[in-house]
Order: C-alpha cells, then structure tokens, then sequence
C-alpha cells in the first residue's frame, strides 16, 4: 500500500511538473515585473509620475487631491559623474512624489535619462545651467505643471509638504520661495543650496527677463543671480515659513540644523532674512 502510493505521488509530480515547470528566480522576477503596474513613464527627457505614490493603510485622500490640482515640475541640477552616487537616489526616492522630473545635466544621457544643456561643469557654471534649465521647461512643459522646483542632486525635499504649503497659492501670482537670503537684494533672495520653487508666472517672468535683456548672466553665483533678476521683472520673494514661524527650507544637512548651535561668527547670522531658530528653541516649543 505505502509502495503504491509512493508511485502513485512520483507520477503525479511527474504529471504536475511537466504541465506547470517550475521557474527560474530570474523569471519569476521578469514575469512579477511585467505584471507590476507602472507608475511612472518617461516623454522625451522628462520622468511623469502617472500616480500618487502612498503608504497602504494611511488615508491619503488629502495628499490625492493636493497631487491633481497643485502640479509640481522638479527640475535636478547634476552632472555626469553625480548620476550613479547621487541623481539616482533621488530618482527613486523623493522626486516620485513630483508630478513631472527632469534631470539636467551638461550632457545628455538618454538612459537615465538628462537633458543635455550644452554648458561645461563645475560651480562657475552653475547660472549658466539655471538660466538654461528654466528656459527648457518653460519651452518643453510650461503647460503641464503650476510650480517649478529647482533642486540639487544632494536635496532632499518632502513634496507632498511643499505641495500643501504652496495650495495656499495661485500659480498665477509672480512669486517664488525658498530659504530666504538678505543680502544683496533689496527683498532678499533664495538659498541655492536648499532649492527653491517658481510659480507659473514668475517662470515666465524669468524667461522674459531674458529676452527684453532685462537680466543677464553677470555673475557665477546662481541664486543671488537669479533673486536679483527675479525682482527686477517684479517677482515677490515670499516667506515660505510655517504658522509657527519655523523654516521649511534648509542650506544645510539635517545634523547642521538639528544638533549644536551655529557659531555668532558664521555668515549665516548676517545672511538669514528671518531670525534664525536653533533647535533648542523648536523642541523647547
């Protein structure tokens, strides 16, 4: 009987194997990756991101509906030899939550992919990669976002947040935010360091500088650069902080901001529109 049933269960395996085969690892993982829906494509240069990315669990209803009406357009700032350390990582990671990305470098890479903008590296040419980088989007996708967001391939930004906060915008007012410099400028200017974000109008503002050689390219250092020619063309640099008065945008890694003190004679202090909140006094609150 045990001997019967032993045949009986080899010919069945037999039997079973031969009508279902098993898969290799390798294409158990193609076939899974086939069926896997895809949230993201690419159209041209430019990565769209198809759906909201969510948490399973968490209501997320709010950040659904912020994610159709405030559209936010990312734009990198890398180069070729930042795509493997640094780009990536942020094209897996914070730039899904942007309703479009587009990595700009000095040369095109089709597969990752960048927009080529045809400027040399290094950080005199900083300006030159900005002024061109606003140029392609306001010309490739002027009509697909509300919000322009400039970034470094070392920013780390928490969109679903800056979405929120710019819902209380129109992208029609000439107006743009990050973290707020004085110097230099008469109502200051955003931090290159901690990215900053252009509504629709002041884009085509910049843009329009340009052309009516209102603004040139008269200096390497990109974010004074672009603050004074955004106020020339009557762009307003708002005051991105929180009801509670906290920055929300940050020039330095977290471990800068969160532990320790800024020493009196850093430049920082002179530099700071607001005044400056240490960490001590937010846990404090």
């Amino acid at each position: 009987m045990v001997g019967a049933c032993s045949f009986y269960f080899f010919l069945y395996n037999v039997w079973f194997e031969r009508s279902y085969p098993m898969l290799s690892e390798a294409q158990e993982k193609a076939i899974t990756e086939k069926k896997r829906p895809t949230n993201r494509k690419e159209e041209g240069a430019a990565l769209l991101n198809l759906l909201h990315p969510q948490h399973a669990d968490e209501d997320n209803r709010v950040a659904d509906e912020l994610y159709r009406k405030v559209r936010i357009l990312c734009w990198v700032m890398t180069g070729p030899y930042n795509l493997q350390s640094k780009a990536r990582h942020v094209k897996a990671t914070w730039s899904r939550h942007c309703n479009m990305v587009v990595f700009m470098s000095s040369v095109k890479d089709p597969d990752f992919p960048t927009v080529g903008l045809g400027t040399k590296e290094g950080r005199d040419q900083l300006y030159w990669k900005t002024i061109r980088a606003f140029h392609y989007v306001y010309e490739h996708h002027a009509d697909e976002a509300d919000w322009f967001l400039k970034a470094d391939d070392d920013t780390y930004v928490v969109v679903d947040n800056l979405r929120w906060f710019l819902s209380n915008y129109t992208p029609e007012l000439p107006i743009y935010f990050g973290k707020r410099f004085k110097p230099y400028a008469k109502q200051g200017y955003m931090s290159g360091g901690a990215g900053y974000v252009l509504s629709k109008e002041a884009l085509k503002r910049f843009v329009e500088g340009f052309r009516i050689k209102v603004c040139t390219h008269t200096t390497p250092i990109e974010d004074l650069a672009l603050g004074q020619c955004l106020e020339k063309m009557g762009v307003l640099a708002g005051d991105s902080r929180d009801t509670l008065h906290r920055e929300t945008f940050h020039p330095f890694v977290p471990e800068h901001h969160l532990t320790g003190k800024f020493s009196k004679s850093l430049w920082y202090w002179n530099y700071c529109y607001y005044p400056i909140v240490e960490a001590s006094q937010v846990f404090y609150l």
